[in-house]
């Protein structure tokens, strides 16, 4: 492939990504990049830019450019990629290998949305013999017409939001995000860039289902949204919003509108199971509003090499591609993190933690709705509050009987808050009586009163 001036500046504005990687210089360490590409559907690596896409230049020799060469004759199996040079850059075009898994210097990588991260040996071959060599969202798709089918709104959407201004032909961008070959777009083009996703796969939809109750008995209220995946998500949680209950909390000014549950949570699911689903299963996303909690279900059970006890820790996107796309959209951010803000999210609502259900084909997050006649936002804080002041006291009576003599620095670092927290929680224990000082501030003791 040739590179014109535009395209390379396209590149060095889209950012880094799934398929294109910023070296400010050259290093050995460019191996993993390679390996990764390889073991995806290609990238690019451009060396003479920075992570923040300035272009620093490198000097370029004959050394230089044999030297890369060697990396890929050195990998196993050899990988083969191009070359070019243009002003003071480096592009190396790493076609997607055919021959996968690849590694170098015995170690597998697979890229992640922008980082490139190492597998061991058995993951990568359970990963690539399990989920198939060629995953659903990297597969061409010769149904959709680029001409009539793609979408120039929601193409220049995803523009927008991924920051890429530069005006060339639709087809070059597409081109350059690897998600075109042939004038052919692959899946996950489709699922972002069609007006009906349903002409294309009849389970890329989502619906959502308001039950009466607590059991599947009697339907209120259901809806089915078949755009765009992301058009989709808006949808899925613009009607978690109108069917979830509003707690209005007035404090002397304007009042707070917040949502029984966090927002920012079930954005989360949302985003989690478009991003980490099995396309190939004929089955959609599902989402379930009962009285007393909300399912989000998703078809595929967790990918081959992850357990239960990796989640919120690390992760192995099902849908690479379709991933690096939403992350470029800022739609999540780094891999593994979804489930962690969801906890947090959660916590600081001062809910239960939500529940998660996994088998082989399906993924399920279940949040417990508040009973907001019972339980007030407000209310829920407050009682966390006391019980975080419980425990504080207790602690510092314990800490206080076993050593009369102890210092309010040596008991905020045995506790874990600031010297003037413990100045505040031991007045409150005098004043309960259940705390007394002995003697001046210096040289006196404590003396717990049962």
């Amino acid at each position: 492939m040739s590179f014109t001036k535009e395209q390379l500046e396209l590149y060095i504005q889209q950012g880094e990504g799934y398929n294109l990687e910023f070296k400010e210089s050259y290093s050995a360490n460019i191996a993993k990049e390679i390996c990764a590409f390889a073991n995806a559907n290609g990238g690019k690596i451009l060396l003479g830019v920075n992570d923040n896409g300035k272009v620093t230049g490198i000097n370029i020799t004959n050394r230089l450019k044999s030297q890369i060469q060697d990396i890929g004759r050195n990998m196993d199996p050899p990988v083969n990629f191009l070359i070019t040079v243009m002003d003071n850059i480096v592009i190396i075009d790493v076609p997607g290998g055919s021959n996968k898994p690849y590694s170098t210097n015995g170690k597998f990588y697979l890229r992640y949305g922008s980082n490139s991260q190492q597998l061991r040996r058995n993951e990568i071959i359970t990963f690539f013999q399990k989920e198939g060599v060629v995953r659903f969202d990297e597969k061409m798709n010769y149904d959709f017409n680029l001409k009539k089918d793609l979408s120039s709104e929601k193409f220049n959407r995803f523009l927008k939001m991924s920051g890429i201004s530069i005006v060339l032909e639709t087809e070059t961008i597409l081109k350059n995000l690897e998600l075109v070959k042939d004038s052919n777009i692959r899946n996950a083009g489709v699922l972002f860039f069609c007006e009906k996703v349903t002409r294309f796969f009849l389970n890329a939809t989502i619906t959502c289902v308001l039950f009466q109750g607590k059991d599947k008995y009697k339907i209120l209220d259901r809806k089915e949204f078949e755009s765009d995946i992301f058009s989709n998500y808006l949808d899925a949680l613009n009607y978690l919003r109108s069917k979830l209950n509003t707690e209005y909390i007035i404090k002397g000014g304007p009042r707070e509108e917040k949502l029984e549950l966090p927002e920012e949570a079930l954005r989360e699911a949302i985003l989690n199971a478009i991003a980490h689903r099995n396309y190939f299963l004929n089955s959609n996303i599902q989402i379930y509003i009962f009285s007393d909690r909300v399912e989000i279900t998703n078809p595929g059970g967790l990918p081959a090499g992850m357990s239960y006890s990796d989640l919120g820790k690390k992760s192995m996107p099902r849908n690479f591609l379709l991933f690096g796309l939403m992350q470029r959209m800022n739609l999540v951010e780094k891999i593994g993190s979804g489930i962690l803000r969801i906890k947090n999210a959660i916590e600081e609502y001062k809910l239960e933690e939500p529940l998660i259900e996994v088998n082989e084909n399906w993924f399920t997050i279940i949040f417990k709705r508040p009973e907001l006649q019972k339980e007030s936002f407000e209310g829920r804080k407050e009682m966390a509050t006391q019980k975080t002041t419980q425990k504080t006291t207790q602690k510092i009576l314990e800490l206080v009987e076993k050593e009369p003599h102890i210092t309010r620095k040596e008991l905020a670092h045995f506790i874990g808050i600031s010297e003037n927290g413990i100045k505040y929680h031991l007045a409150k224990l005098k004043e309960k009586g259940s705390l007394k000082r002995i003697g001046p501030d210096k040289g006196g003791y404590w003396q717990v009163k049962k």
